[in-house]
């Protein structure tokens, strides 16, 4: 797949639920939101049936997201499904970790590759402030189980906001000195207007630079394309890697190469995009394989060339994060 401005098109990002069992003050309010009906979500026979026909189209890497989902019963057969498919792609999953340790072992024998882990603080009382629930130590279970198991390299996210937990950013840092993990720090992006923390509360790339060459000279690793949008670096004598993420003040959107699925059936082209292609008429109503293809394709196709954040008139996303797929 080709989008019209000559992008190839091969990472599909799948979000299988809109659930989730924190509360990010970043992401959605306290009292959580209105979960899609039961009958809304697409059922696994129907989400497989779409990545198949996306890797018919050259989708070569599916990231399983949610909400959170290790929430959803299943999720390690449907993981298995995905890795059977005849193209082989390769299969990742971003989660917050607090039900990673008990189904870690149990997703790489089914065949996942490798976990993305979004942790933005590692102090516990941080932690309950920020996701308004316990579970730390549940979430750091989770990353070494992944480890033990070999669903490497993990990748922690890590949001980094002013006058919260700028001063971790360091001790996150150094967790790439004894781990084979990737630490990648990612600017804040405003999907919703509504909740806690604003654009005026991340930290940019350039500040988090900052913070980091403290500890000494960052060497700066050729870009690889399991990397995606991360710059990477490297620590003197460190196992693991450090990304910067620029996502606001440095797009990304020239090498995007990228689609969403979101629980409900609908595709975006671009996450702060709110044009969409709802697939479920053509899932539920007899659409053969080639119509379902067509329709991703169209959707690629209509990728628009960037975001808009920086526009006069930018409105944020009409879904929040956890309804898109994180």
């Amino acid at each position: 797949m080709q989008d019209q401005f000559g992008r190839t098109i091969e990472y599909l990002r799948l979000s299988v639920t809109d659930r989730c069992n924190l509360r990010c003050r970043y992401c959605m309010p306290e009292e959580g939101v209105a979960d899609l009906a039961h009958g809304d979500v697409l059922r696994y026979e129907e989400m497989l049936r779409v990545v198949a026909a996306a890797c018919r189209l050259g989708i070569r890497k599916v990231r399983v997201t949610g909400g959170e989902p290790l929430v959803r019963r299943g999720i390690v057969n449907f993981i298995g499904q995905l890795a059977a498919l005849p193209e082989k792609p390769e299969i990742t999953l971003t989660t917050n970790g607090l039900l990673l340790a008990e189904q870690a072992e149990a997703l790489k024998a089914a065949g996942l590759s490798r976990v993305n882990v979004s942790l933005d603080t590692m102090r516990p009382e941080r932690f309950k402030e920020l996701t308004l629930r316990p579970g730390l130590n549940q979430v750091l279970a989770g990353i070494q189980a992944a480890e033990g198991v070999g669903l490497l390299p993990i990748k922690i996210n890590v949001i980094p906001f002013v006058d919260f937990n700028t001063d971790e950013i360091v001790d996150f840092a150094r967790l790439t000195l004894e781990h084979p993990w990737d630490v990648r720090f990612i600017e804040f992006m405003p999907i919703s207007s509504d909740l806690d923390y604003a654009s005026r509360d991340g930290l940019s790339m350039a500040e988090v630079e900052a913070r980091l060459r403290t500890l000494g000279e960052l060497e700066a690793l050729p870009y690889q394309r399991t990397s995606g949008p991360a710059h990477m670096y490297r620590l003197p004598g460190a196992k693991g890697r450090i990304g910067l993420i620029p996502s606001v003040s440095g797009h990304f959107c020239g090498d995007c190469n990228r689609l969403r699925v979101m629980a409900d059936g609908r595709v975006r082209g671009c996450l702060f995009d709110n044009q969409e292609t709802d697939l479920k008429p053509i899932l539920r109503d007899g659409g053969d394989d080639q119509a379902l293809e067509d329709l991703l394709l169209a959707t690629a196709c209509a990728k628009p060339e960037k975001h808009q954040i920086h526009d006069k008139d930018f409105t944020t996303p009409n879904r929040r994060m956890h309804g898109i797929g994180g």
